[in-house]
């Protein structure tokens, strides 16, 4: 499952513009999940609830009932922001921890594969030639939402939406440079390759450790490179 997340920001009282120093007390309200979008790999459709179309706690649900589904959930910076953020809002609102899911943050990928002048996401897919993130008024946007002004929900609805679009468009593209993606074999015996899971590939010669000789494997769909798991004779 693709996902991302908007969320509204801290609200808090200073006297100056640099290098605050904000105690608890000057804190006048905290941010929350506004909306999230997700969308099943693969399939068409994406899935979007928010605070303004569904109360918080029956939005939070479902997005926790969408994790508990999912085998993986795709997301970028969600190991630091994404999912803490949510399970912030679980705890707060009695929801238990979801099931055991594996995670690929494809920002972990673009930083250690790569050397793109910037690694944010609208950035990554404009030179990839992915698409981009659907334009805005910025910071005031999200000051328009938690004002509940129909024209910039319709407006939040669009960007939530096409983020995990472009997103999903992102990991099909970086599928081969992924470390440590969940193996696809364990989910489908009858898959072949541990990426995409595709029996389209290539013997491509061989893999040697110290002591032993294995056959290498390129997917001609994804162009992952895997190896048999048996060694050569």
């Amino acid at each position: 499952m693709l996902l991302d997340i908007e969320t509204a920001p801290n609200t808090v009282h200073v006297w100056g513009l640099y290098e605050q120093n904000v105690a608890i007390n000057q804190i006048i309200s905290t941010g929350y999940v506004m909306c999230w979008s997700a969308k099943w790999h693969g399939q068409r459709g994406v899935l979007f609830d928010s605070v303004r179309k569904s109360r918080r706690k029956p939005m939070l649900e479902r997005i926790h009932a969408l994790m508990d589904e999912a085998d993986a959930i795709i997301h970028y910076n969600g190991n630091k922001f994404d999912i803490p953020t949510l399970q912030k809002e679980f705890i707060l609102h009695d929801l238990h921890p979801p099931s055991s899911v594996k995670h690929i943050d494809l920002l972990n990928t673009t930083r250690q594969q790569f050397r793109f002048a910037s690694n944010k996401l609208d950035f990554v897919c404009q030179q990839l030639g992915l698409g981009k993130k659907i334009p805005h008024t910025g910071h005031q946007l999200w000051i328009d939402c938690m004002d509940g002004k129909p024209e910039a929900w319709r407006r939040m609805e669009r960007y939530n939406r096409n983020d995990v679009v472009i997103l999903e468009r992102l990991y099909n593209k970086l599928r081969p440079w992924i470390k440590n993606h969940p193996n696809r074999t364990l989910y489908d015996p009858s898959a072949v390759c541990p990426t995409c899971g595709s029996k389209h590939y290539q013997s491509r010669g061989f893999d040697y450790t110290k002591t032993k000789k294995f056959r290498r494997l390129q997917c001609k769909d994804c162009r992952t490179w895997f190896r048999a798991s048996r060694p050569e004779k």
